[in-house]
Order: C-alpha cells, then structure tokens, then sequence
C-alpha cells in the first residue's frame, strides 16, 4: 500500500495517532500519544466536561496539523472512540468538534468491535518478535473506562469477547480519595472488579497464554522489567512471571502520587490512576491459569490501522479479501 493511513484511538486516558503504513513498523510509522483525561468525571456526571474537551480540541489539532503533513487523505483515516464518549450525554458535542477539526465523523465502538480491533492489533504485533501466542489466547486490555477481556486464535480471530465497565480512571474516581491509596479502598475497588468477572462470559482460566496490552499493562511491565525509563523496544514482547507482576502491583500501591510521578517510567498523567488500574491487573491474573504474561506494545491503534489497510486492499482488489501480511 502506497498511501498512508492515520489511525486514531480516542480512550478515557489517553488519545493516540499513528500514522504511516503499519506493515513498515517501525521506519514507516509515526505513534504519538497524549493524556487528555477525557473520561474525567463521566462516571458521577455522566457528561464529557468541558476542561476534558478542550484537552482533547488541543490535542486533536495536534494531530490534525501531523496527518495532513504526512498527505493522508481523510478516507484513509479513522477516529475512534472508546468508553468514555459511549457514556457521555453529550457526545454530539464532541462528534462537532471532531469533524471540524479533522474533516472524519468518530466511530464510538460497540465493546465488541474495540475487542475484535485490540486482538488484531496485539497479534499481528507479537507475530512480527516470533513470541509464542498458544489459543486460546487472552488478551488483556485495560484502559481508563473499560476493561475487554477477549479470547481467540491468532489466525482466526476473537473467539469470546466481553467489556467491563472498570477501568483505571473510571474506578480510582469512584473509590479513592488518599494518596496513597488505603486498604479500605483497596478493598472497595477490589469488590468492584470481582464482582465484574465473576459475571464475565470470558473466564480467563482458560487461557493457554495471555496477552496484555494498553498503557497500563505497559507501565506495569516497565517497572516489574527494572527499567529506568520507559522504552517500547524493551518492553514490546516481553514475557514476565505473574509473581513478578504481582510483586510490582503491590510496590505500586505503597506509593504516593508524587513517588510515583519520580519513577523513570511513569508517564505524570498515569501516576494518580494507576493504583486502580494495578488492582485490574492483579484481580485478573489470580484467576488465570498460566504462569506468564506476555506484553505487547500493539494494541487496538494498530488494530485501527490495519482495518484501514484491509478497506485500502478491499478498494484495489475490487472487494476480493487479500489479507495483508502477519
């Protein structure tokens, strides 16, 4: 494929942008990312506020002003939304200003579409470091709003899928009000998060391996790896011991805000939520049934993008599916 795409993910926490042809990782493609916090407060208002747009107008320009230097055409993007704008009230409002600014309508994903989209994108991304992905596999994807659990085989795709109304921004909103966290609440997030998979179609137990993806996975794979800062390179497909993992959410938890904000890896706008989104991490990983965890830098953004280059083959090849490479 000749042309670039622009892909756009759009979460509670965070909003990315790659741009470039995902087959030509990592020469071909540009990644940005920015904490917008756009989630803030949907949980008890249920309505995007308006400090949280103007993060997002701020960095969607940013964006904007990127995909047109690189020459995408706006048929070769696509923003999509996530939990956050599924629950807002107001999300119109945001749509407005979504395609004034970049010229595309949002897509808010049904939960099983961000699922089918997160799968793809962290298996083709292990594929390219040979890592071992054995099916079922789980793929792990917590996020600031929502968190999708979602089984399947590498080359057939999601098997099961479900998303939970628990995520790092969402829960630590809901219950925590010290720094550090306290075990009271600790205990109230917990039941938060139990009481989501005891009720999910998708038991982890089953998984053969388990795959995990997003920024709060990554972070956590950062500091359980030691590193001093955060590095992509060293974190994309790693394999770590859930004990490792576990002993990191634990150090994590003892931590304040502003000891958080210190360590090397931690991305400022991670530091306050991540406490919740720890214990996401941990309650899932006591019900699996395997002894690793493998971590993936790819995730529903590469996803987003390799859709766009299949709509892209689909164009050239007269609807004729050609996959693209693994």
């Amino acid at each position: 494929m000749s042309e670039p795409v622009a892909a756009i993910d759009c979460g509670t926490n965070t909003i990315k942008l790659l741009v470039g042809d995902p087959a030509d990782e990592p020469d071909g493609v540009r990644r940005e990312s920015r904490m917008i916090r756009l989630g803030q407060g949907v949980d008890a208002t249920g309505r995007l506020s308006p400090e949280a747009l103007e993060r997002a107008w701020e960095a969607i320009d940013e964006f904007a002003a990127i995909i047109r230097e690189a020459g995408v055409s706006s048929e070769r993007i696509r923003f999509c939304a996530t939990s956050a704008t599924r629950d807002a009230a107001n999300s119109g409002e945001f749509t407005a200003g979504v395609r004034a600014r970049l010229g595309v309508d949002p897509e808010v994903l049904s939960g099983a579409e961000e699922a089918r989209l997160a799968f793809d994108g962290a298996v083709r991304g292990l594929a390219a470091t040979a890592a071992e992905v054995l099916a079922p596999a789980l793929v792990v994807d917590i996020g600031g709003g929502s968190t999708e659990l979602i089984l399947g085989d590498g080359s057939a795709g999601p098997t099961a899928a479900h998303s939970m109304d628990i995520g790092s921004v969402r829960l630590h909103e809901r219950h925590v009000r010290h720094d550090p966290i306290t075990p009271e609440e600790i205990a109230a997030v917990v039941a938060d998060i139990d009481a989501a998979l005891d009720t999910s179609p998708v038991d982890p137990a089953v998984a053969r391996s388990v795959l995990a993806i997003a920024g709060t996975n990554t972070t956590i794979a950062a500091g359980a790896l030691g590193l001093q800062a955060y590095d992509r390179a060293l974190i994309h497909g790693r394999v770590l011991a859930v004990p490792d993992v576990q002993a990191q959410v634990d150090r994590l938890l003892a931590l304040s805000v502003a000891e958080r904000r210190a360590l090397g890896w931690m991305h400022p706008g991670r530091a306050d939520v991540i406490d919740a989104g720890a214990l996401i991490v941990s309650r899932i990983l006591r019900r699996v049934s395997v002894d690793t965890v493998t971590v993936a830098e790819t995730d529903i953004l590469d996803g987003i993008a390799w859709s766009l280059v299949r709509a892209a083959i689909d164009e050239q090849t007269g609807g004729l599916r050609v996959s693209p490479p693994i």
